[in-house]
């Protein structure tokens, strides 16, 4: 499939599906869609429930909720809530819950959202663009420091002190930076050696986004509220795109995959495990041919065990 900037191309769409079908319940439970975005996954869930099975999806995006009233459909409902709110669904009545941390490439794609660093927009990069201050907004009072660790932490980039002086500087000089393209000359600017065939701001602008949405809170939010809400032998599928989300996913599914035996109290009960851990895939070569944008994802799952009485 050729992507245009209109277009979105699900990662590992089968896949992920079959994961999650893999539950107890089978076709006939009940499964969230805990990042909607353009609606892949879940349109495939669909067409793959029985007329028992139930679907709900999660999404802070706006355009992504309009995508979900294009599908007329009883057994499917979404909210417009980002995935920290999974935790409010009913105690174990969920069989199976996935996640697909990605941005949607429309997203991407679309200058006014501020995403992306290949065009002239807004420095915005807001998910849920109803609520919340944007990037240019913070960036308009944030310190050296405060630029400096959410660079280096969120982004990973070694030169984030350089590019947050020059930020602040900047700020200091001409006023604060209000647009993508401006950002991006900034950092290209300031950060003199990048690896081969990554522009300069990649880091930067994620590391922005990253922090400006809380995604990586959210994440820790939603894995356990996925605990809370799946029924014994429901299904956790978590696709990642990088390594900060992929850290917190395997530790947290390794956490909940072994009994703990609090060593203080020798005689009680050790804490049963909470998950199985079923392994993990990665696109195949095809795939990652027909959409590269596929190629860092790690898709991570897991089976709820019996809730301990």
């Amino acid at each position: 499939m050729t992507q245009t900037s209109l277009t979105h191309t699900t990662v590992l769409l089968n896949e992920a599906v079959d994961e999650l079908l893999q539950a107890t319940a089978g076709a006939a439970g009940a499964y969230v869609d805990a990042t909607f975005g353009r609606g892949g996954h879940s349109r495939l869930i669909l067409s793959r429930l029985s007329a028992q099975g139930r679907l709900q999806a999660f999404d802070k995006d706006l355009e992504a909720i309009a995508e979900a009233g294009r599908i007329e459909d009883a057994r499917f409902s979404i909210r417009h809530e980002g995935f920290s709110h999974l935790a409010e669904l009913p105690p174990g009545s969920v069989d199976g819950v996935l996640m697909d941390l990605g941005i949607s490439s429309p997203q991407i794609d679309s200058p006014e959202r501020g995403f992306s660093f290949r065009f002239e927009g807004p420095l915005d990069m807001r998910m849920d663009t109803t609520r919340g201050e944007s990037v240019a907004d913070w960036l308009a009072t944030a310190t050296v420091d405060q630029i400096t660790e959410v660079i280096r932490d969120y982004g990973e980039e070694r030169f984030a002190f350089q590019i947050a002086k020059a930020i602040v500087a900047r700020r200091q000089e001409r006023g604060p930076i209000s647009s993508t393209t401006d950002l991006a000359q900034l950092v290209a600017d300031t950060v003199k050696t990048r690896e081969p065939g990554q522009n300069p701001a990649t880091r930067t602008f994620q590391a922005f986004r990253i922090f400006i949405n809380a995604e990586l809170e959210e994440l820790e939010q939603a894995l356990e509220g996925s605990l809370r809400v799946l029924a014994p032998g429901g299904r956790l599928v978590v696709i990642s795109f990088h390594s900060l989300e992929d850290r917190i996913v395997k530790q947290f599914i390794a956490k909940h995959s072994k009994e703990v035996v609090d060593r203080r109290v020798p005689f009680a009960e050790p804490v049963k495990m909470r998950l199985k851990a079923c392994g993990r895939t990665r696109p195949s070569e095809e795939e990652v041919r027909g959409n590269p944008r596929s190629r860092s994802a790690i898709m991570r799952m897991a089976e709820r065990t019996e809730v301990p009485a």
